[in-house]
Formats: structure tokens, sequence, C-alpha cells
């Protein structure tokens, strides 16, 4: 990947509203190369979705939730389908496949300790395979990005 490419990349992330012209503008591209470009990056995975960041907070979900998951298994069934089954949880926006003490790292939010307590109870201890979960609240966000140092 070329310095031309990186170059897209940052102002699509910066600025995802920017159209094909007015990216080849600032990285000296006319628009027919520069939308090549893209859409090789899109083909490649390289970009993978275009999204609008919502604030939280600001629809309801006051709380952030981080949990810490062991199962009790580690076969491939139980690992696929709990991961299936996490992927399908609204309220889990972001999951990780971890090394060390936990299998999986989760993400949810949710607009109140008390809601949480319901989404543990009802759904997390419910998901295939878990043997153990520990919560851990978030008191404040100091970084929160989707950006990619590219």
């Amino acid at each position: 990947m070329d310095e031309t490419s990186r170059r897209i990349l940052r102002l699509l992330q910066k600025e995802p509203e920017l159209t094909v012209a007015e990216i080849g503008q600032r990285v000296g591209l006319s628009h027919t190369p520069c939308w090549r470009r893209i859409k090789e990056m899109e083909k490649l995975g390289i970009i993978r979705d275009r999204v609008i960041r919502i604030d939280p907070k600001m629809v309801g979900y006051d709380v952030s939730v981080f949990c810490f998951v062991r199962l009790k298994q580690h076969d491939e069934e139980t690992l696929l389908e709990f991961e299936r089954a996490v992927r399908a949880m609204p309220e889990v926006v972001q999951c990780y496949s971890m090394t060390g003490e936990h299998d999986y790292v989760l993400r949810v939010l949710t607009s109140s300790v008390r809601q949480y307590e319901e989404i543990l109870k009802k759904a997390l201890l419910k998901l295939p395979g878990v043997g153990f979960v520990n919560s851990s609240f978030a008191l404040d966000e100091l970084k929160n990005t989707l950006e990619v140092p590219v």
C-alpha cells in the first residue's frame, strides 16, 4: 500500500462524507483513479464499511460494562455456538476472543445497572458454554475511536 492509498484511508476515517472527487482532489488524483483505489480497498477488505457513530449516552445507554467470560469447555462446537449467540445480542457492541485468564471480553451497553443485571441473568449467563462472567463497569470513557493509524 502506497502513501496515496494511506492518505485516502486517513481522509475517509476523518471525513467519511467526502465525495470521491473531493478525496481525489486532496490526494492529487482525478475522480476515476481515486474511485478505483477506493473500490480495490473495499474489495480487499481494507475498507470494511462506512459508519455513522452515535453517542450511546445521548440515546439512553449511560452504562458501559466490560464482561470477562470463561467457558466451561473449549471444543469447537461450543466456541462457535457462543460466538454466534454473542453476535446476535444487540447489547453486546464489542467482543474479543482472548488469551490468558479469560476466553472472551465483551463490551455491553445498557441504560442502567438494573438493566445490566437483567441482561446478565437472562442472557449472558445462558450463553452456550458459559462457566463464569466477571463484570466491570466503566466509570468514564477517555478514548474510543475507530480510526486505524495508517
